[in-house]
């Protein structure tokens, strides 16, 4: 015989009993979002003050990314479930709460997954492949101090030829300017884009800089040689990473944007406008 609270239906229990277990549900999936949220958000700081190590960082965003998908999944499947155990539109803010969440933790990581496999495995780009642009000693000691892993011996016809064909408009640029006015606007362009400016040396008409990533804080070196020519002034760069094999088009697009500054500062129309 079925057992009954007194003055309480069975299928009124039976509800309250469902309801409970949804809610515990939603509860469970939306730790899972927000753990993943974390675990994706976080490495990137502690990284930084070197709470984690670089190899701890990126597992921790492949287990994120892994637990966000989960929580996507999760979270859609909530919907109906929530559509049963509450009334209203508040019904619904858990599960979507959970899939916003579980979206931003599988697809950041999902998105650089993605752009590491859209461009080559470099991480040092430069204007002349064939005589590229030297660090000094200074900038030199700088990188060995921050136990920088990449060497500064450019990597040869091979790396020229993968750059060359991943980024065909990283190219030397030549003025029809003294050098001493296109070493003055390539300094103003280094502080305008928020670069740390390492030396600036005019007479040998050598600028050092560095640039460090938002999240993760990762420094890549920049030296930008400006030689006279015999109708001006020609201007090569360098950018490298101090780590990492890739730098997902980090230092391309770095030099691009020096590009459209300096040509900004000299008062002279950009490539390409």
């Amino acid at each position: 015989m079925q057992q009954t609270t007194p003055g309480v239906a069975p299928d009124r229990t039976d509800r309250t009993r469902h309801k409970a277990l949804v809610l515990w549900a939603l509860y469970l999936v939306l730790a899972i979002a927000v753990l993943s949220f974390l675990a994706v958000l976080l490495p990137g700081p502690l990284y930084r003050i070197r709470v984690f190590s670089l190899s701890a960082a990126f597992r921790s965003l492949e287990y994120g990314a892994y637990g966000g998908l989960l929580a996507l999944v999760l979270g859609v499947l909530m919907l109906p479930a929530m559509g049963i155990a509450r009334r209203g539109a508040r019904r619904f803010i858990g599960p979507v709460l959970a899939i916003v969440l579980g979206a931003l933790a599988w697809g950041v990581p999902y998105m650089l997954l993605k752009k590491a496999e859209s461009v080559p495995p470099i991480h040092d780009i430069t204007t002349d492949t064939r005589n590229p642009p030297q660090f000094l000693p200074d900038v030199l000691a700088l990188r060995a101090a921050a136990h920088a892993t990449n060497s500064t011996v450019y990597g040869g016809p091979k790396l020229a030829a993968l750059q060359k064909k991943a980024y065909p408009d990283i190219r030397p640029m030549f003025f029809d300017l003294p050098p001493g006015k296109v070493f003055a606007g390539a300094l103003q362009a280094v502080k305008a884009l928020g670069w740390t400016l390492d030396s600036a040396h005019p007479g040998m008409g050598i600028i050092e800089a560095s640039s460090t990533t938002f999240w993760f804080g990762f420094t890549d070196d920049v030296v930008i040689r400006i030689e006279p020519q015999p109708d001006g002034s020609r201007l090569d760069i360098r950018s490298e990473s101090r780590i990492g094999t890739s730098d997902l088009g980090r230092n391309a697009a770095r030099i691009l944007h020096f590009r459209s500054m300096l040509y900004r500062k000299l008062g002279l129309p950009a490539p390409g406008e």
